[in-house]
């Protein structure tokens, strides 16, 4: 048995997968809070949050499931910045990837670091790790020469699990300290920001072991001291659990933010468009992504605004009536937005409002405006050239499918919903750990699950949907001075 965790935003989830890669057990822990202790700023702590919830979620698995373990693959959320003393205690608590409060040191980075796009294939923008640092080093000086080590999410809980300091080449990509193309620390760009490589994590491809589980914590969930990989960004891991690794493969990714992911078997940044370049968990591969910061908690916002006790009644409703075009404008920029604004101001709002609207209107409008976001960052990865002809969905959204038919219909490209799904990046970390232990290929292991569904473009609604598009870019185009 593999075990998979992925460390989320908001929970974490784990699962057990045989060698016939079937998903035996899965569990989750419950709901993690998002602190938000002044405008733009999103935390959390890990010790207080992340370790609890992995435990939990580990322990809520079968006795005879935890035993029958044999290696562990990690994936999390990516860019979060845990700074560590040197007794590896952190000095505060994370910042998230969708905190914003670095755009100031973003300017100050790309002024000060020319090349810098040349070397990380990225812009720099709040949502990655170094700009954090930045600020760090600006506001709270006293912190930052503490700050013996950085690690990302998931690398602090593998420091917890076997006491090494190690990362992926995926999640690391997204610090903005990395030499993509070259797969390593870049010396210049930490060099600028006050950093050595004795401040960060060794790099191991993502099948790499890492370490082994310590006696301690094996003893705790029942298990034996199994090897741990190197694992993967949430996004990387999901693009293996989905069996996105083939140049032109792609997917879109529903959860707390969504993403357009395209693989890559060579190195194509875009960066002038916002369009993320990152290493591939797997070796000698890379990938694109374009990246909105609210997808289904944009829709959770909408539900909770519209009185659903929760977003799954909304879909339900969604489903039954299928209403296109009813609502009105909805712009999912509730945490600023990368791909392609790249505005970290940027806000969100309803345009249209009557008194004829009613709660399943806004709640459309939601899924909606953040499938019109999606298609916006699609549109910059195609301008790259080299796009995929056709998506799986991931995530928890991919329950959805009005929501992939109404993705569908505004990508006007087939959208394919497969097994295991929801739970993408932590069934690819489970694929990883598999390929570290056993020695398989990618090509034999990582294989796309079986479609259960394919919605294709609805012509209907795209002739409603075209114009609402249109009004969509329209309404940020003029407003977007205002949000700031």
């Amino acid at each position: 048995m593999y075990l998979g965790l992925d460390i989320g935003t908001s929970s974490v989830k784990a699962v057990l997968v045989d060698d016939d890669q079937v998903i035996i057990e899965q569990a989750s822990s419950t709901q993690m809070d998002v602190h938000r202790p002044a405008p733009l700023h999103a935390e959390q702590d890990p010790d207080q949050q992340w370790w609890p919830a992995v435990c939990e979620a580990i322990m809520s698995l079968s006795t005879k499931g935890r035993a029958a373990v044999k290696a562990i693959g990690l994936s999390g959320q990516m860019h979060g910045a845990v700074c560590l003393d040197a007794s590896d205690k952190p000095l505060r608590p994370a910042i998230l990837w969708n905190d914003g409060r670095s755009a100031g040191q973003c300017a100050s980075m790309m002024t000060n670091i020319p090349h810098l796009s040349d070397i990380t294939g990225n812009l720099a923008m709040p949502g990655f790790t170094a700009p954090k640092l930045a600020w760090m080093k600006d506001n709270e000086p006293d912190l930052f020469k503490q700050t013996a080590k950085v690690l990302l999410p998931k690398d602090y809980i593998r420091l917890k699990m076997c006491g090494v300091y190690a990362s992926d080449m995926s999640d690391s990509a997204g610090t903005l300290w990395m030499d993509v193309a070259k797969r390593d620390w870049s010396d210049d760009v930490l060099g600028h920001c006050g950093f050595r490589r004795e401040n960060m994590p060794s790099l191991f491809e993502g099948s790499d072991v890492t370490g082994m589980l310590l006696g301690e914590i094996a003893s705790q969930w029942g298990m034996d001291k199994v090897p741990v990989v190197a694992g993967g960004g949430d996004n990387a891991a999901g693009a293996v659990g989905a069996g996105t690794i083939n140049p032109k493969d792609g997917f879109v990714s529903l959860g707390t933010s969504g993403v357009v992911f395209s693989a890559d078997d060579g190195y194509r940044p875009n960066p002038s468009q916002a369009v993320h370049a990152f290493c591939h968990a797997l070796p000698g591969l890379w990938h694109r992504m374009a990246v909105t910061l609210a997808a289904a908690s944009a829709v959770d916002f909408a539900s909770k605004l519209s009185g659903y006790s929760q977003s799954s009644d909304l879909f339900e409703e969604l489903e039954s009536k299928r209403p296109i075009g009813t609502g009105p404008i909805f712009l999912p920029y509730l945490s600023g937005e990368r791909t392609p604004h790249n505005n970290p101001a940027a806000k969100g709002a309803f345009f249209g409002l009557s008194f004829e609207h009613s709660g399943i209107d806004l709640g459309g409008a939601a899924v909606e405006g953040v499938s019109f976001a999606l298609a916006d960052g699609f549109d910059a990865i195609r301008a790259a050239g080299n796009a995929p002809t056709e998506l799986s969905v991931i995530g928890g959204g991919s329950r959805s499918t009005y929501w992939a038919e109404v993705l569908a219909s505004v990508f006007d490209l087939p959208i394919h919903i497969r097994d295991g799904a929801s739970v993408g990046p932590a069934f690819g970390a489970a694929r990883l750990a598999r390929l570290g232990l056993t020695g398989e290929t990618a090509t034999d292991v990582c294989t796309p699950p079986p479609i259960q569904q394919t919605l294709s473009p609805n012509t209907e609604w795209q002739a409603q949907l075209a114009p609402r598009r249109d009004t969509f870019k329209t309404l940020y185009t003029r407003t977007k001075d205002l949000m700031s």
